[in-house]
């Protein structure tokens, strides 16, 4: 290991500023670039459709008790869900706290990053500059992954990257597609403004509701983790059918998949709406034709609006697809961290957990520490450490692109906690 290493971080969102944190606070020379101009990344709302951002009514989706960086927790007063503006207070306190801003970067977009001779050089703002490491903390809730249908549609497409509020919604026809929270979300907020609201889904999805027993539902679920994980998975089906009865009452698919087989839809108000008429669901979508959409079971509807709730390819717009391409490609990275060919570059936040991703960032970063300090090993046979470890999840993630950034919140924590001690 190089003394004294340069250590360059790419993104000041959650994830970044808690490598951040970690670095500065055990000693490391480290410089975060940040191309906004404040900390917070997707949490940073704006009104503007060029920034990735939360839209304005946004609540965070798992417990503030899970939500939490390892050694700073969130304010007593605040929710069991907190609003996104109370989040973005939070991580601003957090930068605050570890005196942070001073190593940021703000206003800088990292246009390349190259390995040249075991350094990484970075393109910037017309300047470049070589670092020992890299640690990339850019996200991947920023780059639309839209899906193509057969026909043209003569209305207006968009994509939830594109949805701040539901002001310019009011009294349109609008079809969101998707069954993920971003999907579930938007189509309960249009719902309230527009003239006709559905939702298209290609499959059966569970919905779990923010609260259980009184309880948020991350709680609740932590509480059931000493039962074994089969009976554990009938118990928590059983309770959803207890309060919410089958979903063919509500005119959804079936899932044909297990409870935690797919990332976890937490959403309270969707089947409420849907019930009220105020949201009507639908199959997947067959074509377009003018302001028509058609549903493979062969129904019809004219729509204003068609907004696609899809995802987000794995993107790093500084790296050549040569160097990383994790779109087309298996994640070949160990604990979502560690590259197999270069041993100065990590990744952090680069994963989709049943639960929050920052405190799995934050335990990420303690590990990248103890690497740098030679107080951990990477493990001697590297490929078949990861193989091993994505084939042998807690859970049978279905197979779509965003399952391949899938983990279990409760077991990759505590397996990271295990390495880290």
């Amino acid at each position: 290991m190089i003394e004294n290493p340069k250590i360059a971080i790419i993104g000041a969102g959650p994830s970044g500023i808690t490598a951040l944190k970690n670095l500065i606070t055990n000693g490391f020379n480290a410089t975060c670039f940040e191309m906004n101009d404040q900390i917070g990344g997707n949490w940073v709302y704006q009104d503007k459709t060029g920034h990735s951002s939360v839209f304005k009514t946004t609540h965070i989706i798992s417990s503030k008790k899970f939500s939490e960086y390892t050694d700073f927790p969130m304010p007593e007063d605040y929710p069991d869900y907190p609003s996104g503006a109370e989040l973005l207070a939070y991580f601003n306190s957090y930068v605050e706290k570890y005196n942070l801003k001073k190593f940021i970067k703000f206003n800088t977009n990292v246009k390349k990053a190259v390995n040249i001779d075991n350094k990484w050089k970075l393109f910037f703002n017309d300047l470049s500059e070589d670092y020992d490491y890299l640690v990339v903390a850019n996200g991947h809730h920023w780059s639309p992954r839209i899906p193509t249908f057969e026909g043209e549609f003569s209305g207006e497409l968009m994509h939830s990257h594109q949805f701040k509020n539901n002001e310019y919604f009011k009294d349109k026809s609008v079809l969101v597609v998707g069954g993920g929270n971003s999907a579930c979300d938007i189509a309960v907020e249009v719902s309230r403004v527009a003239k006709k609201t559905s939702i298209s889904m290609r499959r059966g999805y569970h919905f779990i509701p923010k609260f259980m027993m009184g309880m948020p539902s991350d709680v609740y679920y932590a509480k059931s983790l000493w039962i074994p994980q089969r009976l554990r998975l009938i118990l928590q089906k059983l309770a959803l059918r207890i309060v919410q009865g089958s979903y063919k009452d509500y005119g959804l698919q079936k899932p044909d998949h297990d409870i935690l087989q797919s990332h976890a839809t937490i959403n309270s108000e969707l089947l409420y709406f849907i019930k009220h008429g105020k949201i009507s669901p639908k199959k997947n979508i067959s074509c377009f034709s003018g302001d028509n959409v058609e549903f493979i079971d062969g129904e019809k509807e004219k729509y204003d609006i068609v907004m696609f709730a899809t995802g987000y390819k794995i993107k790093f717009p500084f790296f050549s697809n040569s160097t990383i391409d994790y779109e087309n490609n298996d994640i070949d990275l160990y604990n979502f961290c560690f590259h197999p060919e270069y041993s100065n570059l990590m990744f952090v936040g680069l994963l989709q957990p049943l639960g929050c991703i920052w405190p799995l960032s934050d335990l990420q970063s303690q590990q990248i520490v103890k690497y740098l300090k030679k107080e951990w090993k990477l493990p001697k046979d590297f490929k078949k450490a990861v193989f091993n470890q994505q084939n042998n999840m807690p859970y049978d993630f279905i197979d779509t692109p965003r399952h391949k950034l899938e983990v279990d919140f409760h077991e990759f924590r505590k397996h990271l906690k295990s390495e880290i001690n």
